[in-house]
């Protein structure tokens, strides 16, 4: 009996981008990358918390057809580092559990359909909408298994993550830590950071300069008994 020839298996390919560009303006680059640095430094000093910016995930083995990037998600449980994409299965079937979207003018009422459904039926726990035109921001929690609107987002505060959500504007989405810090832009922080130093340069100058003033005196900076305190 003559063996049947078995044919390879095809190998599955997971792209890794779709050629399109990762924001349509600089309003959207401006909002996503907030988001980004600011929730990643939030989680700094966890190990187990993966944020990520304009990433496929792919919630299904074998079907790299079902996918999308959220502007910016964060995974609680998977450790931080490098991915390519976020294969759920090699992830703990981990889904992403909050999302965010930052609107453009190119977003259709399609666009919106396809995402809110995609994220209600692979798991999400919050989904949040950021429209910099309007300041507003929308809001859906997984509530009986599905996603559910959140009649009011001013004020609102993020279940899993303990940031709160007020109104925005433009590129400064209005969004605030658990501590109660607005989120900043990187540019911001260089600036904070830039004006913390020199005030430090100035009180190093300043001591500087009064350990001088004793010296001249006769007054040694660790004489704390006044040992050689200047005679009268």
């Amino acid at each position: 009996m003559q063996a049947t020839e078995q044919k390879p298996q095809t190998e599955i390919v997971y792209p890794e981008t779709d050629g399109q560009p990762m924001a349509n303006n600089t309003t959207q680059a401006n909002v996503m990358t907030l988001l980004k640095d600011n929730l990643e430094a939030m989680f700094a000093d966890r190990d187990d918390v993966f944020v990520a910016m304009d990433l496929f995930w792919y919630p299904v083995e074998g079907r790299p057809d079902i996918r999308t990037a959220p502007d910016v998600m964060v995974v609680l449980g998977r450790p931080k580092g490098r991915r390519g994409s976020y294969k759920q299965w090699e992830e703990g079937n981990i889904a992403p559990q909050v999302v965010f979207e930052v609107a453009s003018p190119g977003n259709t009422l399609a666009d919106w359909g396809f995402k809110y459904a995609f994220y209600d039926r692979f798991g999400v726990q919050e989904y949040y909408i950021y429209d910099p035109d309007t300041g507003q921001w929308y809001g859906a929690l997984r509530k009986s298994e599905l996603l559910e609107p959140i009649e009011t987002m001013e004020g609102w505060v993020s279940p899993l993550l303990g940031i709160r959500f007020e109104r925005g504007q433009d590129d400064d989405p209005g969004v605030y830590d658990a501590e109660g810090n607005r989120f900043v832009r990187f540019e911001e922080v260089k600036a904070a950071l830039r004006a913390a130093i020199a005030r430090a340069e100035q009180e190093r100058q300043r001591a500087e300069r009064l350990a001088q003033r004793l010296r001249e005196l006769g007054v040694e900076e660790n004489d704390e008994a006044g040992e050689n305190r200047p005679q009268g």
